[in-house]
């Protein structure tokens, strides 16, 4: 404990001798106190405590903002606090439109696809149909065969000379690109 204090009351962020004889002294501390912050977090919080713990480390020993602290607790102090900033960057980031902005995040595989039905505006799918063939040449082909042809899976395999699964896939990803291009409106 006096090693922690007296390298504490010696740092400098500049020198990387301080710097690699703190670590190891404060680490273990640092770790419980990252474990504390966490269990006040949500259970979808995907920081984990080690992660929490080194990037709380990297700001307190910034090179760039020298910081000097006058004992132990001054020092586990700024680095609580460091974890807590770390923490609320982390749910804002996650709150953020890339992140999906609060959005429910749900699996692919638990939605059903929808079949298009027979109240198609057949003038409407053409257009949104030319549009996928602009982006998705083989996955058009795929609604033509299947759609206005009337083949099975199999069939529609052996006319594109491709595997039944990726028939499979191209038409799920039709269906669902055209049900959205629909919903908006034609796309050119």
């Amino acid at each position: 404990m006096s090693d922690v204090v007296h390298i504490i009351g010696e740092f400098d962020a500049d020198d990387s001798q301080s710097s690699s004889e703190l670590l190891p002294l404060v680490y273990d501390e640092l770790r419980r106190l990252a474990a504390r912050h966490m269990a006040l977090e949500s259970p979808d919080q995907t920081l984990q405590a080690t992660a929490l713990v080194h990037e709380a480390y990297l700001r307190l020993v910034d090179h760039r903002q020298p910081q000097r602290w006058d004992n132990r607790r001054h020092f586990f102090s700024a680095a609580s606090e460091a974890m807590r900033r770390i923490l609320v960057e982390n749910a804002r980031r996650k709150q953020g439109p890339k992140a999906g902005g609060g959005r429910e995040r749900i699996e692919l595989s638990q939605i059903a696809p929808e079949t298009l039905g027979p109240n198609v505006d057949l003038i409407a799918l053409n257009e949104s149909l030319d549009s996928l063939a602009g982006k998705y040449p083989r996955a058009a082909e795929v609604v033509k065969l299947r759609f206005f042809a009337g083949l099975t899976n199999d069939q529609t395999a052996s006319v594109l000379n491709v595997a039944v699964s990726t028939v499979k896939l191209d038409w799920t990803y039709a269906k669902s690109w055209l049900r959205a291009s629909l919903a908006d409106g034609p796309t050119k």
